[in-house]
């Protein structure tokens, strides 16, 4: 999937700004980019996830359809050989600054051949609460 948007992530600690970025701009085919073919997402703290892209699109387009601007920034980022361990926390607040959604993200992302890294796991849902908590 081609896309306008730079999708490259050089830098493991700017993995979460890029994505809140890509989803702010509603492009869903840079946010896919970001992620191994064999990928897992997962969305909430039970473990329920989706494996692959073809499935971590369609929940990408709920995410990009959801109303709001959405702010990510890492708490810790810790680097080993060519993987990393994230943690970011996560808003998407909506046009009167009222917070819709909150909570933290966990990520594991491996280095490809080209250096750019990838999401292996995004466990989106590592942990939400917000208006609706």
């Amino acid at each position: 999937m081609s896309s306008p948007m730079s999708s490259k992530v050089y830098r493991p600690a700017d993995m979460n700004k890029t994505f809140a970025a890509m989803r702010n701009s509603g492009d869903v085919g840079a946010m896919l980019e970001l992620y191994e073919e064999g990928s897992q997402l997962l969305v909430d703290a039970s473990g329920s996830g989706f494996t692959g892209k073809a499935a971590i699109a369609e929940e990408l387009e709920r995410l990009v359809r959801m109303p709001g601007k959405m702010t990510s920034k890492n708490t810790f980022c810790v680097e080993h050989g060519n993987l990393a361990l994230l943690r970011a926390d996560f808003a998407i607040v909506n046009e009167e600054g009222v917070t819709l959604y909150s909570g933290f993200t966990a990520e594991i992302l491996r280095k490809q051949a080209d250096g750019a890294w990838l999401y292996v796991v995004d466990h989106a849902g590592a942990s939400r609460y917000g208006a609706d908590a």
